[in-house]
């Protein structure tokens, strides 16, 4: 699959793939499936770059507990 000219589509990279694949009729259990598959997916994608600006920046417990009691 090749991906799509940015200038002549209002879509991400993201939705122009997306759209390809859903461009077939598939039942509503894979839907929630894939659902669940691109949520996890983000989820991780998330995580993996807390943990890293976590560990950047050297956070420990006591400076979440210590954030935590600023406010």
């Amino acid at each position: 699959m090749s991906s799509p000219n940015p200038t002549t589509t209002p879509f991400t990279n993201l939705q122009a793939e997306l759209l390809k694949l859903f461009a077939t009729e598939i039942p509503d259990e894979h839907l929630q499936e894939l659902k669940k598959i691109i949520a996890q997916f983000l989820l991780e994608k998330a995580r993996d770059k807390a943990d890293k600006i976590w560990d950047e920046r050297g956070y420990t417990q006591q400076t979440v507990e210590r954030l935590l009691n600023e406010s």
